[in-house]
């Protein structure tokens, strides 16, 4: 058999902290200097509680070791303009990354973020090497809607469909022929061309290694991936409903309304007609409900990381997602209800596996 791909990511866009101490305003006001990582909205940003967390590299008995922080208190805010000083602020907003996303922090004498995050770890400011920081959004996860049917939450896009596959994973009966493989990139956001993105070699070695730690040689490797089966789940467009003109006239999903399986003629999604048979194959085992997505004819998509680790693994891949609306916001909306349909595919994927005959396939 095969290799049995569930593929998502683990980033979302914010706000990356800039190394170096705070900026001085007014000489009275110590603001954190950031810049953006991905293609976030910036005003969903404002007027909101927002921390500090991350990673940070720690002097420790002789040696670096890394340590995660996340300063769990209400630290940070990015305080809109009043409407007196900007009149046209409700006919179009286009905030400036260096000059309007700026977070207060403090006063003059306001700490640094390196101090804080020493702080936070109980260590002494000398002994921290680096850091790595972002802000998140401190507002809480909420169910919603006249029967809870609504999620919101920073992240949904794509820590839905990684939560998903790795519970589908969990709960699922192994095949005795395929391997699964739950598979979470990073820096799916600003294009996935790092070392733990899905453009570089990580997955691909991991699978070589999979199959040498079995005894097979290269020729098996490659028989093994012409009857493997991946789906590469990033977070879809639900139609909205204040603006129905933004959606394809037919391909229309819904929150609620289960799976998404995504096309796109120009290939940036990498669903054709083999690997929507295998999917729909999938739904049909799972009991899983789905719909379909397409962009617009004239509102191109971006790439995902279907389409992008093809280049190093090459197997039959359908692109899917669960719907949701305000995209890239640093807080979302979707379905509870679809995460179960997605755990459903999940286990329908992870127990099963792929035999390839011909221009055909069986799956068992």
């Amino acid at each position: 058999g095969g290799f049995m791909i569930m593929a998502s990511h683990s980033d979302s866009p914010y706000l990356m902290v800039k190394p170096g101490g705070p900026l001085r305003r007014c000489g009275a006001y110590s603001m954190l200097n950031v810049e953006v990582y991905g293609g976030a909205i910036l005003y969903s940003w404002l007027d909101r509680p927002l921390s500090i967390a991350g990673r940070a590299y720690v002097r420790d008995k002789g040696g670096v070791v890394m340590k995660t922080v996340k300063i769990d208190r209400d630290l940070v805010l990015i305080p809109s303009l009043a409407i007196h000083m900007q009149r046209d602020v409700n006919s179009g907003f286009s905030p400036n990354p260096q000059k309007d996303m700026l977070p207060l922090i403090g006063g003059e004498d306001a700490q640094d973020p390196e101090a804080l995050v020493a702080e936070e770890l109980g260590i002494k400011r000398e002994d921290l090497v680096s850091a790595e920081l972002c802000l998140y959004n401190r507002t809480a996860p909420s169910r919603w809607g006249e029967k809870g049917e609504f999620i919101s939450s920073p992240k949904l896009d794509d820590v839905q469909c990684a939560y998903s596959s790795l519970c589908g994973l969990l709960e699922s009966a192994p095949s005795e022929r395929s391997i699964a493989v739950h598979a979470v990139f990073d820096n799916e956001e600003v294009g996935s061309v790092t070392k733990q993105g899905a453009a570089s070699t990580f997955l691909s070695d991991t699978l070589r290694r999979m199959t040498a730690s079995l005894g097979y040689d290269d020729e098996k490797y490659h028989m093994m991936l012409a009857s493997s089966f991946m789906l590469s789940a990033d977070n879809a467009h639900s139609v909205h409903p204040n603006h129905e003109e933004k959606a394809d006239p037919v391909n229309r999903p819904v929150m609620g309304g289960g799976v998404v399986l995504k096309f796109a003629g120009n290939q940036k999604y990498s669903t054709d007609a083999a690997s929507e048979a295998v999917f729909r194959e999938l739904c049909a085992k799972g009991g899983v409900k789905s719909q379909t997505f397409a962009n617009r004819s004239d509102l191109p998509g971006g790439s995902t990381l279907g389409n992008i680790s093809s280049q190093q693994v090459p197997v039959m891949t359908a692109d899917i997602g669960l719907a949701q609306l305000a995209m890239h916001s640093s807080y979302e909306t979707a379905s509870g209800c679809d995460t179960e349909e997605m755990i459903k595919l999940a286990q329908a994927l992870y127990s099963s596996d792929l035999h390839v005959e011909g221009s055909g396939f069986v799956l068992s």
